[in-house]
């Protein structure tokens, strides 16, 4: 496998060529892919950099479980991506805390959450899932874990979430809130050359929340569902309503039922939807999914909810459609 410095260093190079300003715009679901052709989606504009990594993996005959793992990376590395990783914002006591979970084509999953101190939660998710019988480690014995496993510690409070934090305590005198614009999960989906499935969903969380909240990222059907049989979903935005509804395994079940993955994601969000009324106010919540045969759907709450695909030539940002 490539290093993951040597990789982080090529795919930063990509993701720089690709941009993301002037990506072509997409309709929100994708005709199928030819039999056999790698696809990787990914969750909002910034999945653009990540679909590149993974990308890389993939032409590169590598398993989709490696491209998402390595596609994960750029994110959780990027200091001026405040919901992933370094330079996440903290909770409220000024601690980033970070969520993530993994899972393959066999259904084999793991996940960290509440875990502080190590920049690639999704790397020690998916030593969970290999060196141990458990699937998810929280906290202090996920941090030991890391520890055990090599990976090195780092401090990933920067100066300018540092500065955020202060000033949010200034203006909201400590009160903890949703900050619905500051929940932007990496979820990353991919297909290998074989047909093989993963996914894999990486976090910090909700800004300034109440220190030892965990939202949906790391819960294996909340955040992140694959069945290599059938297909894969992601979510992001306000994890209590997927957790709630247990949306990413909803939408593969519908997918199972024979909904396409557009209807499946339509589908869970209405389930989201119904609670909320006329207005959804601040509440945004957005699925993402493919199917083995590589359809492609993506649909939220509200206007917003961005996705990025790669597959062949084909390399965009796309703007979802909403229930609002």
């Amino acid at each position: 496998m490539t290093s993951r410095r040597e990789f982080l260093t090529s795919c930063a190079l990509a993701g720089a060529a690709l941009g993301t300003g002037n990506a072509p715009r997409a309709r929100a679901e994708q005709p199928g892919a030819d039999p056999g052709q790698p696809l990787v989606l990914s969750t909002w504009n910034f999945g653009q950099a990540a679909n590149a990594a993974a990308w890389h993996v993939l032409q590169q005959s590598g398993p989709a479980l490696d491209a998402v793992e390595q596609g994960a990376w750029v994110p959780e590395s990027d200091p001026d991506i405040t919901s992933v990783g370094l330079g996440g914002q903290p909770d409220r006591d000024g601690h980033v805390t970070l969520d993530a979970c993994i899972m393959d084509h066999d259904g084999q999953a793991g996940s960290v959450c509440f875990l502080e101190g190590y920049e690639h939660p999704v790397s020690v998710a998916r030593r969970v899932m290999e060196d141990t019988p458990h699937v998810m480690l929280a906290g202090d014995g996920a941090r030991q874990f890391a520890a055990a496993r090599g990976f090195p510690a780092r401090n990933l409070l920067t100066e300018r979430a540092r500065q955020d934090w202060q000033e949010w305590r200034r203006e909201a005198k400590y009160d903890p809130r949703a900050n619905a614009e500051r929940h932007d999960t990496l979820g990353i989906l991919a297909r290998d050359g074989e047909g093989r499935l993963a996914g894999a969903c990486t976090t910090s969380g909700m800004a300034f929340k109440l220190h030892g909240r965990v939202g949906d990222s790391p819960i294996i059907g909340a955040a992140l569902f694959v069945d290599g049989q059938v297909g894969c979903a992601t979510a992001t935005g306000h994890g209590e309503f997927v957790m709630r509804t247990l949306g990413s395994f909803l939408v593969v079940e519908l997918m199972r039922q024979g909904r396409s993955p557009q209807q499946a994601c339509e589908e869970a969000i209405e389930r989201i939807a119904a609670d909320l009324g006329n207005d959804p106010g601040e509440v945004q919540v957005g699925y993402l999914a493919m199917d083995t045969s590589g359809r492609v759907g993506a649909f939220a709450v509200k206007p917003g909810f961005q996705y990025a695909l790669r597959n062949g030539s084909r390399d965009l940002v796309a703007d979802a459609a909403s229930r609002f």
